[in-house]
């Protein structure tokens, strides 16, 4: 657990960082972070800021820096667990629309790392281009993408990214090769330290017909196979010798409930907020599966969603 910033040094914070940023970004103290994540749930960030242009996030990383305040970066709030104490220093969003822009040129696809995914594979079937199909049901945008090397369907970020310009943490910007960039399953080491700023992504032309048929493909997948009410998607990354999602319907654990979480009855890799859950039960539910998984089959589950943030003291 860090240790909690003093109020009154969050609002010096705050009033420095006012009066060196463009009055277009969105500034706020204590904001709670279970409106901006798809699980609902999560304690506030104590300072919560959506910048305006670059120049602004570098002079946000400065001022963080200079006043020893740690900087978590927020995308869409999916594949993400914040704790009910909520998170420590500065949250960040590349919420603003400046940030969010999708270009077709040719085949290249160059949107911001706010960009939803979803709008980027329907602008790209817009301009007949394949390929990004998978894109359309992930509830995330380009930047958290790249970061977790988000995929569905077979087909990942990594998969049909070309390059990708980034801020360093001093406000230096970089642009590099995805070739250039190691990748793991899930997780893009770079971005851990690095914030995405924009990406150029490579689809292929072809006819509308054939896009219509694997988007349509790809929604009924993701429709007939997850759940509705709100999640995080995947919790447990796949071990290597069965799906987690099989894994936990054969533990008969589907359905099981803590407080207001669920582990989804429709997919056994999901747990879902059914009834005003807190962190602490999605937690907890994790925790007894991991428990369960090691004991009754030997095998040791690791979590894909990012758990994030301070429990309550």
């Amino acid at each position: 657990m860090s240790v909690a910033t003093p109020q009154l040094e969050i609002s010096k914070v705050a009033a420095e960082l006012k009066s060196k940023l463009s009055s277009g970004t969105l500034l706020r103290e204590n904001e709670p972070l279970s409106r901006r994540t798809t699980l609902r749930v999560g304690g506030p960030a104590d300072l919560f800021i959506e910048p305006t242009s670059e120049s602004d996030l570098a002079r946000i990383l400065e001022i963080s820096k200079k006043h020893g305040m740690p900087v978590f970066m927020l995308g869409r709030g999916s594949n993400l667990l914040v704790r009910d104490g909520g998170i420590r220093g500065v949250v960040i969003s590349l919420g603003h629309a400046i940030f969010s822009e999708i270009k077709i040129e040719g085949e290249r696809v160059r949107c911001g790392a706010g960009a939803r995914l979803r709008s980027v594979a329907f602008e790209a079937k817009k301009a007949s281009l394949t390929s990004l199909e998978f894109m359309e049901g992930i509830p995330g945008n380009i930047g958290g993408a790249l970061r977790m090397n988000a995929g569905a369907m077979g087909s990942s970020m990594f998969q049909v990214l070309e390059s990708v310009r980034f801020m360093d943490r001093s406000g230096q910007v970089q642009e590099k090769l995805a070739t250039e960039i190691p990748v793991e399953y899930r997780n893009c080491p770079l971005f851990r330290d690095h914030i995405a700023l924009s990406a150029i992504l490579l689809g292929k032309t072809a006819s509308r017909a054939l896009i219509d048929e694997k988007m349509n493909e790809c929604s009924q997948k993701r429709w007939n196979s997850q759940p509705a009410a709100p999640s995080a998607g995947c919790i447990f990354k796949n071990p290597v010798t069965i799906p987690a999602g099989k894994l936990v319907q054969e533990l008969g654990l589907k359905g099981t409930r803590i407080g207001g979480a669920v582990i989804s009855d429709v997919h056994g890799n999901f747990i879902v907020n059914d009834a005003n859950a807190t962190a602490h039960d999605i937690l907890s539910l994790i925790e007894l599966v991991k428990d369960k998984a090691r004991t009754a089959r030997g095998i040791d589950l690791h979590t894909e969603v990012q758990i994030v943030g301070d429990d309550l003291e």
